[in-house]
């Protein structure tokens, strides 16, 4: 469960079987330093509260804030998903936040990997970010997926899901040459077909499930 917390740690909610569908509870998306552009996506995260709510019966606010990375207010949410281009910078909340019982949803929009591998090493130098396998449990919650979607080609490389776990916990999904939250954007943004939409929007309701209920 999330709620392997450190006693400072903020938490609206406390979550189990039942808050999780009963209570109305906000995920956020980082502001991050760097310059990199954390901007990006606007409507994926929103389209995802939506898709689980109707499909999950999760009942997850559709009001979603960018939060600070260096911001005491990121302990008011136990979800947070970042993506972008750029630089990226955390700052050490970034680690006492996921020390304390959050999570972060990392998704390489292309061009982040080489400064998110710096910064994760930074702020976890003894935690390795280790590649998921295919039959990690992430990928069999509410849908059963063969692993991580490629929705879009990028490099042409294959998909891959990296975690850092500590005491047990996986506390940083970052998921790299898939650019999963393009899949949850409003269909006319990148114009993927309902295919591809389909499963970026099942693997973020899978990340969503595993975070909160295992």
């Amino acid at each position: 469960m999330i709620m392997k917390a450190l006693p400072f740690f903020i938490f609206t909610v406390f979550f189990n079987a039942l808050s999780w569908t009963q209570s109305n509870f906000q995920l956020a998306v980082l502001k991050y330093s760097g310059g990199g552009d954390y901007y990006a996506n606007p409507t994926a995260l929103p389209n995802l509260i939506q898709f689980c709510n109707q499909n999950l019966g999760t009942s997850i606010s559709k009001d979603v804030p960018y939060v600070d990375v260096g911001s005491k207010d990121i302990f008011r949410y136990p979800f947070i998903h970042m993506t972008g281009h750029g630089n990226v910078v955390f700052s050490k909340s970034t680690c006492n936040y996921l020390l304390a019982g959050g999570f972060l949803h990392i998704d390489d929009h292309y061009g982040m990997d080489e400064f998110i591998r710096v910064e994760l090493k930074k702020i976890f130098p003894s935690n390795e970010l280790t590649e998921l396998p295919s039959n990690h449990p992430i990928y069999s919650q509410k849908y059963k997926l063969n692993g991580l979607p490629k929705i879009h080609e990028h490099d042409g490389k294959r998909p891959q899901a990296f975690g850092i776990v500590i005491d047990g916990r996986l506390v940083c999904l970052y998921t790299y040459e898939t650019d999963l939250s393009d899949g949850w954007e409003d269909p006319q943004v990148h114009n993927d077909s309902p295919e591809k939409r389909k499963q970026a929007l099942q693997m973020g309701a899978n990340i969503i499930t595993f975070v909160f209920l295992n």
